[in-house]
């Protein structure tokens, strides 16, 4: 019986799209999850093409992600839509076409997620596999590696122990069985004392202060947590922040709501056993903007414009719970601290 999932004919359907001539392009929005898997493919594919690139949408900040790239020599760059347009062929993991505009206008011969098909949106590609079941990419690319029978080098199996570890926040979120073989297989593989310094690399020295306004400002809900942070340089603190306070004993859930780069984003986090924060995040607030996600991880971006004059924090916490001042709940702890 085989360790991993037997992909039968799938390779030879992806493989074949492997052209010796052509110059391909790995698009993801940078996380460790797709760095990693990116990594993966791109080892998968370089041997059968004439080149291989990988390219973010984003930029990367977050202390993790810089440590990734950094110690596992992960050869990601920032890439312009004109120098994207250069390419022969492209291909995606760890997101689909329609999750960013960023996407849109190309089209991918590859498209390897594990997050939900966007309602209405299917994905076309030459080759998709798309398994929602999963709590991470890089747990598929693990079984393609298997599959394909090509030993993770050490870089590469950190990278994809991290991605899984990362996703899946050490399987405190939802996972399956293939996503704990992956994360054993690779063990055995992976450089410990590298990861240990990229989970130990997690705040940047001028975050703090985002800390403090965010315990003087905090609004308690129900079992949850909101804070508006109005302007942030990066939407990573919003994810940080969100990730933190779901941590404090009797929190359920939290919003942390911040505008960057004209838009309106709100991180969720959940405790995967009430509220499912995908679809509580699609229902507040896919009708003004982009929502939608996982049941303990979902992200909401709205143009400001669709605010109609209303103020971000206020707009944020009329969706999120309408009746707070009526239950006579207090809005801000400013002494929180």
């Amino acid at each position: 019986m085989s360790y991993f999932r037997k992909l039968g004919d799938k390779l030879p359907r992806m493989l074949a799209l492997l052209k010796k001539d052509e110059r391909w392009l790995i698009m993801i929005n940078a996380d460790p999850d797709a760095m990693a898997s990116a990594m993966a493919l791109k080892r998968i594919i370089s041997r059968r093409v004439k080149s291989v690139a990988i390219g973010q949408i984003n930029t990367i900040s977050r202390p993790d992600n810089l440590a990734m790239i950094k110690y596992l020599r992960i050869p990601t760059h920032e890439i312009s839509r004109e120098q994207a347009e250069g390419f022969d062929r492209y291909a995606i993991v760890d997101s689909q076409p329609s999750h960013n505009p960023e996407f849109e206008g190309f089209h991918f011969s590859i498209v390897i997620d594990h997050h939900p098909v966007p309602e209405g949106r299917p994905t076309e590609a030459d080759y998709v596999e798309i398994k929602p079941e999963y709590g991470a990419t890089a747990s598929m690319l693990t079984e393609y590696l298997y599959n394909l029978k090509i030993k993770p080098s050490r870089l590469l199996a950190t990278a994809l122990l991290y991605g899984i570890k990362s996703d899946t926040q050490d399987f405190e979120r939802e996972f399956i069985d293939a996503d704990i073989k992956a994360f054993r297989y690779l063990n055995k593989f992976a450089d410990h004392a590298i990861l240990r310094k990229i989970v130990r690399s997690e705040y940047h020295l001028s975050w703090l202060k985002y800390f403090n306004w965010a315990f003087r400002n905090l609004v308690m809900l129900p079992n949850g947590i909101h804070v508006h942070m109005h302007s942030v340089t990066n939407p990573d603190i919003l994810v940080i922040l969100a990730d933190f306070f779901l941590r404090v004993h009797e929190v359920t859930w939290t919003a942390i709501s911040g505008v960057y780069d004209g838009k309106l984003v709100i991180i969720f986090r959940g405790d995967g056993l009430g509220k499912d924060v995908g679809k509580v995040a699609k229902g507040l607030f896919g009708d003004v903007g982009s929502a939608g996600g996982h049941r303990a991880a979902a992200r909401a971006e709205v143009p400001l414009a669709a605010l109609n004059g209303t103020q971000a924090d206020d707009f944020v916490l009329g969706r999120i719970d309408p009746g707070h001042k009526r239950r006579g709940l207090p809005h801000r702890l400013t002494h929180a601290c």
